[in-house]
């Protein structure tokens, strides 16, 4: 009677959506190396691609951050040291994010490329397609992007999506102008290309070898006329 007094919200039945995928074959009766065959397919391509954002994390902070900026002078077997806690610092975090995952796949993946929409494919595009964009409008645009979209995102779904910690809840109606916390990353990225650009403008004018370097991108030296076959 309860359950009838409160629809579907009083069944008990619950469907996950990742397991669907291996839940499919199942029900189309195929055989059971099939649901097998699936299940290595995506074990394989899950470790192969947290393999290859390891090795990144790794060396753009041992490498990138602590050897080109921060120490110049340390060691190589210090950089390696310091690839292997980053490494370990971003294995902790995605095992915690695993356990209390923030979504299902898609929305994970949506929240993942607009974070990197609004901080890194913004100065991507301008260090191709402007030489008039410095190291100090470029590193400015990224920070406000990335403070930026990560602040909303905190504000619905908790800060650091540790869960009970947001500031509002995630539904439509308490969105900003009905921005979706999974898709503001656009609205980041012009945020980043607007500040690179007026701080670019308020400073001095890249070297010139990196405005031949970005000459080259564009121009690639040998490249000739393309002849018409």
């Amino acid at each position: 009677m309860v359950a009838e007094e409160r629809g579907w919200e009083g069944n008990e039945l619950t469907v996950n959506n990742d397991i669907m995928v291996l839940a499919n074959p199942e029900i189309a009766n195929l055989p059971g190396w099939v649901v097998g065959l699936i299940a290595a397919g995506g074990l394989a391509a899950t470790l192969s691609t947290a393999a290859g954002l390891l090795l990144a994390i790794s060396s753009a902070i041992s490498h990138d951050l602590i050897k080109k900026t921060l120490k110049p002078d340390i060691s190589n077997k210090g950089e390696v040291m310091a690839a292997r806690v980053s490494m370990t610092i971003a294995i902790v975090i995605a095992t915690w994010l695993g356990i209390n995952p923030l979504g299902f796949a898609a929305q994970v993946v949506a929240l993942a490329f607009g974070i990197a929409a609004a901080s890194i494919f913004p100065t991507l595009m301008m260090g191709i397609f402007s030489k008039r964009v410095n190291d100090k409008g470029a590193i400015a645009g990224m920070l406000v992007g990335l403070i930026s979209t990560c602040i909303y995102i905190f504000l619905y779904m908790g800060w650091f999506f540790i869960p009970g910690t947001n500031t509002f809840e995630n539904t439509p109606e308490n969105w900003i102008f009905g921005i979706s916390p999974l898709g503001f990353g656009p609205i980041g990225a012009v945020l980043n290309f607007a500040v690179a650009f007026i701080v670019s403008a308020m400073g001095k004018e890249p070297p010139q070898d990196v405005q031949a370097l970005v000459e080259s991108v564009r121009y690639p030296r040998g490249a000739g006329e393309a002849i018409d076959h």
